[in-house]
């Protein structure tokens, strides 16, 4: 049954269609954005726009090993965070660096320490899908390290790599596009 009130706020509707407007575009917008989320691959959910504690320049590149989670300066405190696997005991590091080259479908040479290690892997494995560097890779400046894909999605947030930093192939690419030769690197314990 209708009372008063609920006639008095149709009455008001019906004059101001514009309010109907304006509700049911944001209904639209929240069902969309939800939807989206809901559907959105693990990797896109990784990816999050935050804000830090300590401001680093415009397309830095931080790397805070104990969160196993990389950082992008987006400039004025803000970033965007990845989620990353990062060097197994003995082999993480911390320092500054920058990036010195970056590669799509890169070849991987094992370093002579690594080959020494493991015996069976080869002198040099070609792009494709079993080579370990994934999709992309970064090259940092001043040693073998690189941040670069994975054909090990399990490995990301655990300490697994020999040094490397590891991130799911949709985001080193996501990365690769946005970081630019000479960016510096910051490696955080």
């Amino acid at each position: 049954m209708l009372n008063d009130s609920k006639i008095e706020v149709a009455n008001m509707a019906l004059k101001r269609p514009s309010m109907w407007l304006k509700t049911g575009i944001c209904a639209i917008a929240i069902y969309v954005f939800a939807v989206s989320a809901f559907f959105a691959s693990p990797s896109a959910q990784a990816r999050e726009l935050v804000t830090m504690e300590k401001s680093y320049p415009l397309g830095a590149i931080v790397i805070i090993n104990s969160e196993r989670r990389l950082y992008y300066s987006l400039g004025n405190g803000m970033a965007l965070r990845y989620k990353v696997a990062i060097g197994k005991e003995g082999f993480s590091w911390a320092g500054e660096s920058f990036v010195q080259s970056k590669r799509k479908n890169p070849g991987w040479s094992p370093p002579p320490a690594m080959r020494r290690r493991s015996p069976y892997l080869p002198v040099y494995m070609p792009p494709g899908p079993k080579n370990p560097l994934g999709v992309r890779a970064i090259y940092l400046g001043w040693s073998e390290y690189r941040i670069h894909g994975t054909i090990d999605p399990n490995s990301i947030g655990r300490a697994a790599s020999s040094g490397c930093i590891r991130m799911l192939n949709s985001d080193v690419t996501d990365l690769y596009e946005r970081v630019h030769i000479g960016a510096p690197v910051y490696v955080i314990r």
